[in-house]
């Protein structure tokens, strides 16, 4: 996988984890978006680990 492409999950990667950020610190937070947020910085993080091994 070309650098460009895993930069672009890690700030994607990023983004996830700033949206998580701000929904956990609202005053109500939504435990269902939290959730998907959650699964999807999951899937970016293993996507990210797997293109980083050793072919």
């Amino acid at each position: 996988m070309n650098n460009s492409h895993m930069s672009a999950l890690r700030l994607k990667h990023a983004e996830l984890e700033a949206k998580l950020e701000r929904e956990t610190n609202r005053p109500l937070p939504d435990t269902g978006l939290i959730h998907s947020l959650k699964k999807q910085k999951l899937h970016l993080k293993d996507m990210l680990t797997q293109e980083s091994l050793p072919a």
